[in-house]
């Protein structure tokens, strides 16, 4: 009974982490005009790393992958959605993996910062290979980096303090073990 319960309670936590990145992604972004090939910042970043940091890479390369990458289907980006999908997933898994190691559970600042800043070359250079394919050149990918290096430094002034309060929150707290 308890482990069909923790199956329950652990496919809720990912089902609302979806969501919570999807939300953030779809509803607070901006398109920004000095990218003509789409650059898009938006919060899902921000939920991303909160949910990498709150829950562990499993959960926060799973919320930021789905997440993100529904959008790219449903938001009429359809032909970014693979790229989305592995630069989150990877992006995500990195930042878990750092804030969890040595038995952290995302529990140590400097830590944090330091996963989220690690993250952030490997989710532009995805992006970066992605778009090579794509535009069948290596210039035109550059015009996305500065968008990259906002959105991504925008979710970690998000992310930083977030975390800090909800990791104070027992509750909280408990369903991230």
């Amino acid at each position: 009974m308890q482990n069909s319960r923790t199956k329950t309670v652990d496919l809720v936590i990912h089902a609302m982490l979806i969501a919570l990145v999807f939300i953030s992604t779809v509803f607070l972004n901006i398109k920004l005009p000095i990218a003509s090939n789409g650059g898009l910042v938006h919060l899902g970043t921000a939920m991303l790393f909160i949910a990498s940091i709150l829950f562990g890479p499993k959960k926060g390369a799973i919320a930021g992958a789905v997440g993100m990458g529904l959008f790219d289907l449903v938001g009429g980006w359809l032909v970014w959605a693979p790229i989305t999908i592995i630069s989150r997933a990877l992006q995500g898994y990195i930042v878990g993996k750092i804030a969890w190691s040595k038995g952290s559970q995302g529990e140590s600042l400097p830590k944090n910062i330091f996963a989220m800043i690690v993250s952030v070359p490997v989710m532009i250079g995805v992006y970066y290979i992605g778009e090579a394919i794509m535009f069948s050149s290596l210039i035109i990918p550059l015009a996305s980096i500065p968008g990259d290096l906002v959105q991504n430094a925008i979710g970690m002034m998000i992310a930083i303090p977030v975390c800090l309060v909800l990791k104070k929150i027992p509750y909280i707290a408990s369903f991230a073990r």
